[in-house]
């Protein structure tokens, strides 16, 4: 059953892709103060998480996934959090393993198939409350490792319905949508602050490659010489295939409400996946416009349609 949302209209001078991704980052919430709290995993590492409204017992809870290079700074995950702490949600904020202020233990990090750090938090959550996480939100790398989490666990997911916003469904076409005209200012971006990350943990430590990360200036070589050789796979080509989650949809069992703009510059429109293809439990909410993670709407002064869509979506399936 589809839930009804409202109709995204974009602010008149907000139509171009690149003008919503990069104007949403101008407009943030106040940041709530939130409690700390760490995860010691399996492998001897952590994850740290910050909860707002820890103390409403019986609220439902609602895990908060952050894109590639993303923090509880980000402007989606400040007003998101606005937004389910006014309408009396728990709120529960992941940073991605190595995204929070401490650097963490391991040499790995996290990346866009990482599923096993997820399992273990939503498992932390659950001992915690004593019940299971009623919904998780992701947005881009963060809903692609959630959207690949749902294919690989079905009915066993420990999460009663999901939202997957701006998802590179397919990580080597958005790498090559990303090296290519004006979406090459966000991939300069992203990798420089990539390098600086893996820079700064490896200052004071043995760096565990051989190689000058400042010479890496795109995603692939970044993921070739160093996401891949850190967790695992056979380069990046091998990376992308195995932690893409197109290929994960068709196995998801849980509700699942999927929003993606047409004209997001950080993918081909190529590589959205067919509604027709999709389970019935999985919504796809398609927009012409939006670019990535933006989706701002009204006049001069923009508010975020994205919000008051999850808001609507999570109301729904609760009801």
């Amino acid at each position: 059953m589809n839930v009804p949302l409202p109709p995204f209209k974009p602010c008149w001078w907000l139509k171009n892709p690149h003008a919503q991704t990069i104007a949403a980052t101008w407009f943030k919430a106040p940041k709530l103060q939130g409690e700390a709290d760490r995860v010691e995993l399996q492998d001897g590492d952590f994850i740290d998480l910050i909860w707002y409204g820890k103390e409403r017992l019986e609220r439902p809870v609602v895990l908060l996934l952050h894109g590639l290079e993303g923090s509880d700074d980000s402007h989606y995950i400040r007003s998101i959090v606005n937004s389910l702490h006014r309408a009396g949600f728990r709120v529960v904020f992941m940073y991605h393993r190595g995204c929070s202020p401490e650097h963490n233990r391991l040499a790995r990090s996290y990346h866009s198939g990482e599923t096993g750090d997820m399992a273990e938090v939503m498992s932390h959550i659950q001992n915690h409350t004593g019940q299971p996480v009623f919904a998780a939100i992701g947005y881009s790398l963060g809903a692609n490792a959630l959207l690949k989490y749902l294919g690989e666990q079905g009915e066993a997911a420990g999460v009663g319905t999901a939202i997957a916003v701006s998802t590179p469904f397919d990580l080597h076409a958005a790498c090559i949508k990303l090296d290519a005209g004006v979406s090459r200012v966000y991939q300069r971006h992203l990798v420089a602050r990539l390098i600086r990350r893996y820079q700064d943990k490896f200052e004071h430590r043995p760096a565990p490659l051989e190689v000058d990360v400042s010479e890496l200036k795109s995603f692939l070589r970044f993921d070739e010489h160093v996401t891949a050789a850190l967790n695992g796979f056979d380069g990046a080509v091998d990376y992308y295939a195995r932690s893409s989650s197109w290929q994960y949809l068709s196995a998801i069992r849980k509700p699942c409400l999927i929003i993606h703009a047409v004209d997001d510059p950080f993918l081909p429109d190529s590589s959205i996946p067919d509604a027709d293809v999709l389970p019935d439990c999985v919504q796809l909410e398609l927009t012409d416009h939006g670019g990535h993670v933006g989706f701002l709407q009204g006049g001069l002064k923009p508010g975020r349609w994205l919000d008051g869509a999850i808001l609507s979506y999570l109301l729904g399936t609760g009801s």
